[in-house]
């Protein structure tokens, strides 16, 4: 085996022989060689080796360091802008669906969606530009398809945040090839109802906290939707019942009762705004609101001049981006941000996961027009 320094303390590059990652070659190869790494959540050491080993010897210019199971690589050009690229090198867990195979149109396998062919898009430009418009950073991280708390890109938030800085940020989350512009907040509540208890023989003795749901669910069956229009990107936002809990036994009416609803708002607005209209939505009702999650949208940005060269490379491909996602990190900073990749997010985490092998391609040549002019 190749050893080699990370530059860490204490921690050495293993290269493994099987694994060839040729950064300047085919993207499209790139991509079927780090989908053959297994690289589930918390296993991630041997790909970061990989990328690390790979970075080191066929990106020079750039200085690179190890965090965890986390790459980062950055450019130090003087240029004007920094753009960051960041991915996520963790996969869910395997199911029967490595080692990679391919037909005519498709990649198939673990991960190749989600989002190992963002990763290898990425890889394969910093190999491959020698004289970028804007300094580059490049952050591949650990555990983002588990809870956030070990998320490695917060991680890096809190450790190195100096290597989060850039003018923009572009996330290879999985879009079809089209540009999806900042995300959706997210927040849960339970929304609870209480009754008394009694024999369901004796059903007018109680006060059944399951049909006073009733009222909860005519207000979300009413609920009429905003439609948000910004920097070009319509959001749609919704209010929606996703759980339903209550019921003591069969012969029992129920004293208590709860429906979890599920607000993804437009990122106009804060957790606190969203949480204040989901208690304005059940106004007048006798329930009790609970707060269980929430996570804040990410404003597009793309009024910034590196954003807005970045829609002039994608000619148009540009829409809003429907669910949370990692930009929202980036938002928090200032910094504008955009999901861009190869794959259709519908089919992550599938077993027949699969990315078409142009849309690899097809991202290569966008970023490379925008990385370069």
């Amino acid at each position: 085996m190749n050893r080699g320094f990370c530059g860490c303390p204490g921690h050495r590059v293993t290269h493994y022989p099987e694994i060839v990652l040729d950064l300047c070659g085919d993207p499209i190869e790139l991509t079927a060689a780090l989908v053959d790494i297994p690289s589930e959540s918390r296993r991630e050491a041997r790909i970061a080796d990989e990328v690390e080993a790979a970075l080191r010897a066929q990106a020079p210019g750039f200085e690179i360091i190890r965090n965890g199971n986390a790459v980062l690589a950055r450019t130090r050009l003087h240029r004007p802008t920094r753009v960051l690229l960041a991915g996520h090198l963790d996969t869910v867990p395997v199911a029967g669906n490595l080692p990679s195979r391919r037909d005519a149109q498709m990649l198939y396998g673990c991960g190749s969606v989600d989002m190992k062919s963002g990763c290898a898009v990425f890889l394969h430009l910093a190999a491959t530009i020698a004289a970028p418009l804007h300094d580059l950073t490049l952050v591949f991280y650990d555990c983002e398809e588990i809870d956030s708390t070990a998320n490695g890109l917060g991680r890096i938030q809190r450790e190195l945040p100096d290597w989060l800085s850039a003018d923009v940020a572009i996330l290879g989350e999985p879009t079809g090839g089209y540009i999806e512009a900042g995300c959706q907040g997210t927040l849960r509540v339970d929304i609870h109802t209480t009754g008394t208890r009694s024999h369901s023989a004796r059903s007018w003795l109680g006060d059944n906290a399951i049909h006073k749901l009733g009222a909860v669910l005519d207000r979300l069956a009413g609920y009429q939707a905003r439609i948000v229009e910004i920097d070009g990107c319509t959001y749609r936002e919704g209010l929606s019942a996703v759980h339903i809990d209550g019921g003591v036994a069969g012969n029992v009416i129920p004293d208590a009762a709860s429906v979890t609803v599920n607000y993804r708002f437009a990122p106009d607005r804060s957790v606190a705004e969203a949480l204040a209209h989901v208690h304005d939505v059940f106004d007048g009702l006798d329930v009790r609101i609970e707060q269980t999650d929430a996570a804040a949208g990410a404003l597009p940005g793309l009024s910034a001049p590196a954003a807005k060269a970045l829609v002039e490379a994608a000619a148009g491909r540009l829409r809003a981006k429907y669910g949370w996602t990692d930009v929202s990190r980036f938002a928090a900073l200032g910094i504008p941000a955009v999901n861009y990749g190869p794959g259709d997010p519908n089919l992550a985490h599938r077993r027949d996961e699969r990315v078409p092998l142009d849309q690899i391609t097809a991202a290569v040549d966008l970023l490379r027009r925008y990385l370069t002019g």
